[in-house]
């Protein structure tokens, strides 16, 4: 299954999803997106309760791209981590929400990007699965949060 689409996007609007890929089509230089202008930036293979088996996810906007960036090559992701997306159109501040409505969709950011101790997906979707040496806390409070600015 793959997302290019907001409306294929749309099965999984507000879920949390695990990233287990991240393949980078554009780069970052000098804080400017750099790559090819006839492709998506790049593409994230993921999980998500909702859906069987993994998805590949496309990703079209740059301040969603750049989110990604982050994390996954100037931050990198730990051993002990692992990189949480929510993908929606329903978290956006006062007037940008107004605004949504009346333009193209594709110009709006919609990826939440978050990094949690590992287990975290499984801690939040299986009701049967406990952290071993690890609060609660440690679970549910992200590490890294990084969120376009028109969402809540």
């Amino acid at each position: 299954m793959s997302f290019l689409k907001d409306r294929e996007w749309a099965v999984i609007d507000g879920e949390c999803c695990r990233v287990v890929n991240f393949e980078p089509y554009s780069q970052i230089i000098e804080d400017k997106v750099c790559g090819p202008k006839e492709i998506p930036y790049a593409s994230v293979t993921l999980e998500c309760k909702k859906v069987q088996g993994t998805i590949t996810g496309y990703i079209t906007h740059k301040i969603d791209f750049t989110h990604l960036w982050m994390v996954f090559k100037e931050r990198t992701i730990k051993e002990d981590e692992e990189v949480i997306i929510i993908w929606s159109i329903k978290h956006y501040k006062f007037p940008y929400k107004l605004i949504f409505k009346f333009f193209n969709s594709a110009v709006w950011p919609k990826l939440r990007v978050l990094v949690f101790r590992k287990g975290h997906f499984e801690f939040v979707t299986n009701p049967n699965c406990r952290p071993k040496n690890k609060s609660c806390e440690e679970m549910l409070v992200p590490i890294v949060d990084l969120k376009p600015k028109v969402m809540t």
